[in-house]
């Protein structure tokens, strides 16, 4: 772990010891989304890396920039064309409690831009870049109003009566700060900590005159984002000026069987310097109904099945308006899925003293502890600085560390909306091993509680409860890239590989009784090699649909167990059996199947070994055809997951070179792998096109792969609002710009690097437990980078050295190649650049990418 800078040690001290703290410490100006600038000492509480030592209060001799300055927190808020659903607002990283306004119309993570839509108050509970278009969670919102102290009925409580629009240019925000400001004055400020918020709300005095007005808050009870409360209690203590809240609700993304449950507390005398006013609660729909009783301090609300039910409090606060001085109301909260105990406990504990300036700065030293670990070369340029560490803060928002507030009673570490991991264990996890190895741990333990818990390893966990299965039990491949990787230091970053290797092998082996939300459909897999349509399963339960994909997701999981097995010195036989299991991936290309000029695609198949074709380019961007489903919908049918076939039959991992023959040969495949691109198959904001740009690697013409990466991330990525190709996916999308940027690609459940050309001139990743990796790009020119890239432009490897010596390979490098292997120690690896396109990847077969039916990843007996 790098050492915090000065600045940001001195804050986070002065936050935990409630000192006040001065501006001056903090960034002079949060970012916009117009115009994007560009408590307790566990470390699990505040998600610091467990591997490394706590922060030392000495500064480091590289780390006096303040590289939260980089961060935009509104890339990926546009709500307009194919939104990334990305959270912003103030969360510190895997916080639980994300604070941010609740905007009407679509807004899964509580926030969008622009300000087009009213917001209905703050909410302390969001997931970010979620594809849930209802939204996540959005609970117990606050919403700041004015109200006659006389007239305490007219209050606007009611979701219709209380929203509001946001002024234009008020929306700002930093890592861990967020403000904005509503069309009648009053400014909302938000900060957190792990499992609290503090608010500040700040009433016009100007407005309150002239409306004869006083401030009021009012405390929504029943309502989510999706409109799901299920029933609760609310209880106050008017002369503590404490109120308690708890509700069950349904999940954005999983069975409606699995209700969860949130438990709010919520103190409003800010430490005795507010005084309460008068006080109700409140009771109403959107069909007339809208009542106030003054004379209540607890609420029992039964289940209400349909409509919307909408239920609170609202608060008045005695000011003095003689003044004519503006007023701010302090509140802080804290949440738990325990129960209000917990909440309150949280609150308590971490923002014990109510200083909100001590908050922030607290929030931020966290961010700088996290973005300090990968730093880049002071001559990058700084549009490229911005984008990296703008993704490399996201790949630390999701999943939220709950630890201590999970929904059952455990001693391991809990992060809950952790969705699907189709999504993540693409980039994100890899992405995770190269800086964070304490934070892999404690979410890969988070998997291997959830098999010790409930017999599965988690899928698509979402609301504290069970999601559905989208491709496969990708908690798989998340387990095998840690295995693979931390082996050897796992038992001391609290991860039994026996325990491990067990939730694995149940995962992949045991037929699930229903595999739509845990598990696999195993035993027709098991039988055939392949998921066979329009087959009776007597074992497993599911909607029968995405077998081509499934089997697809199948054949790689399998991969990764034997990858595990390896690495955990397992039997050989349970390495040959999961490694020959991966390579059935084949059986589901029909290669009588055609499109565009091109055969072999991947088909829906019977268990007879017959196909059932359908056109390739369902579900793809030029699909416009409406009368297929192609998501989790029964109608979904013709084999394959949010994608085409022409996307999914790039699919093989783990067997490129074998995919590249299949198809046949280098030639129709380079051809077959431009036309995917030039026709517009290609789908920027799908996982399963991840790896595309990439794949000239296997056909010898690493240059290629260059030129596309460039061609992406120069078309589909920016520092605007609509800056990320759908979906950010829990930071899928941020990790897949962060390895391009930083010139490498990975496979999961493999220590296997593709070498790509970085976007600057070189970088330092602190690893706490392998040490330092420093990256010097030889040649770089800042011209390489657009989204095409000049002749006589060096932009193309030609050669790699690691510590002085050179690397056989131009295309790839392993995990190790890059770390030395020793917290303190350093490996330098050096890329050296030419303007020439470079055909090949070095002298013999080994230089190429890694490929398990040539012989790569491991001693595979394929007979």
């Amino acid at each position: 772990m790098m050492a915090l800078t000065r600045i940001s040690v001195l804050t986070l001290l002065a936050a935990q010891a409630g000192l006040q703290v001065s501006a001056r410490a903090l960034p002079s100006q949060a970012g916009t989304p117009e115009q994007p600038f560009v408590v307790d000492s566990d470390p699990i509480l505040h998600g610091r890396d467990v591997a490394a030592p706590a922060p030392a209060v000495t500064p480091a001799s590289n780390t006096d920039i303040n590289l939260t300055q980089y961060v935009n927190i509104f890339v990926g808020t546009e709500a307009n064309g194919d939104p990334g659903d990305v959270f912003a607002g103030a969360s510190v990283p895997y916080g639980m409690a994300k604070a941010t306004i609740n905007v009407e119309g679509y807004a899964p993570a509580g926030y969008v831009w622009p300000s087009d839509q009213p917001t209905r108050g703050v909410s302390p509970l969001h997931d970010s870049g979620t594809g849930s278009s209802s939204g996540s969670y959005g609970n117990f919102c606050i919403m700041p109003v004015l109200c006659d102290d006389n007239a305490i009925d007219a209050c606007p409580t009611l979701l219709d009566d209380r929203k509001r629009m946001r002024r234009n240019h008020t929306d700002h925000g930093r890592p861990g700060y967020f403000t904005t400001t509503l069309d009648n004055g009053i400014k909302i400020e938000v900060t957190s900590t792990r499992r609290s918020t503090l608010e500040r709300y700040t009433f016009p005095a100007a407005e309150m005159a002239r409306t004869k007005s006083s401030p009021y808050l009012v405390l929504d009870w029943t309502n989510d984002s999706p409109g799901t409360f299920r029933g609760g209690e609310m209880k106050a203590n008017w002369e503590a000026g404490r109120l308690t809240m708890n509700g069950t609700w349904l999940s954005s993304w999983g069975p409606g069987d699995f209700p969860y449950h949130a438990f709010q507390c919520v103190d409003l005398k800010f430490d005795s310097k507010q005084t309460l006013g008068k006080h109700a609660f409140f009771g109403g729909n959107r069909r007339g109904y809208d009542s106030k009783r003054t004379d209540l301090d607890h609420w029992v609300r039964l289940a209400q099945q349909v409509g919307q039910y909408q239920a609170g409090a609202v608060v008045g606060f005695k000011v003095d308006t003689a003044t004519k001085q503006d007023v701010t109301i302090t509140v802080r909260r804290g949440v738990s899925f325990a129960s209000a105990d917990n909440a309150c406990h949280n609150m308590e504990t971490e923002i014990s003293n109510w200083n909100f300036d001590a908050t922030v700065a607290a929030s931020q030293a966290l961010w700088e502890d996290k973005l300090q670990r990968i730093q880049l070369d002071p001559a990058t340029p700084d549009y490229v600085r911005r984008l990296f560490y703008t993704s490399f803060y996201r790949t630390f928002l999701s999943p939220n560390n709950a630890t201590g507030d999970g929904p059952f009673p455990t001693t391991a570490p809990y992060f809950d909306g952790m969705y699907c991991t189709w999504d993540t264990y693409r980039t994100l996890f890899p992405f995770l091993s190269l800086s964070s190895p304490g934070d892999f741990a404690q979410i890969v333990e988070t998997y291997i509680d959830g098999w010790r818990k409930e017999g599965w390893l988690p899928e698509c966990r979402a609301n504290q409860i069970k999601g559905f299965v989208q491709g496969s039990n990708h908690g798989v491949e998340v387990l095998a890239d840690f295995a693979v990787k931390y082996a050897k230091a796992a038992e001391s970053l609290g991860v039994n590989t026996d325990e491990l290797y067990q939730a694995m092998q149940h995962d992949l082996d045991v037929p699930s009784p229903q595999w739509e939300y845990e598990g696999r459909q195993a035993a027709p897999y098991q039988l055939y090699g392949y998921i066979p349509f329009s087959y009776i399963d007597p074992v497993s339960v599911g909607e029968q649909t995405r077998e081509a994909s499934r089997s697809l997701e199948y054949a790689f999981g399998d991969f990764t167990a034997a990858m595990t097995a390896l690495a955990l010195g397992k039997p050989n036989e349970d390495v040959q059996r999961y490694a020959k299991a991966s390579l059935n991936y084949s059986l589901n290309f029909d290669h009588h199947s055609s499109s565009d000029g091109f055969t072999t695609f991947v088909q829906r198949r019977y268990a007879n070994g017959t196909f059932q074709p359908t056109d390739p380019t369902f579900c793809s961007p030029l699909d416009t055809n409406q009368s297929h489903a192609c998501s989790l919908q029964a109608e979904n049918d013709f084999g394959v997951y949010e994608s085409s076939s022409w996307e999914y039959s790039f699919y093989a991992p783990h067997d490129r070179a074998g995919l590249v023959e299949l198809m046949g040969g280098k030639a129709t495949f380079e051809k077959r792998l431009d036309h995917f691109f030039d026709k517009g198959y290609y789908g920027p904001g799908n996982e399963p096109s991840f790896d595309t740009p990439t794949m000239y690697h296997f056909i010898g013409k690493p240059w290629r792969s260059v030129q596309r990466v460039r061609e992406v991330v120069h078309k589909y990525f920016s520092l605007k609002p609509g800056g990320i190709p759908g979906n950010d996916d829990n930071g899928a999308m941020a990790s897949l710009l962060g390895w391009y940027l930083l010139g490498l690609y990975p496979t999961p459940g493999t220590k296997e690097l593709l070498v790509l050309s970085p976007f600057m001139p070189g970088y330092t990743i602190d690893n706490p437990l392998l040490g330092k990796a420093t990256v010097t790009v030889r040649g770089f020119d800042e011209r390489s980078i657009g989204g095409k890239i000049p002749t006589g432009v060096k932009a193309y490897v030609q050669q790699v050295l690691i510590d002085g010596k050179p690397h056989s390979s131009r295309c790839r490098m392993s995990f190790d190649d890059l770390f030395p292997g020793a917290p303190g120690a350093e490996r330098r690896v050096e890329i050296v650049l030419t303007d020439r396109e470079i055909g090949g990847c070095g002298a013999g077969p080994d230089d190429n990418p890694a490929s398990l039916s040539t012989g790569g990843f491991l001693d595979f007996k394929s007979k």
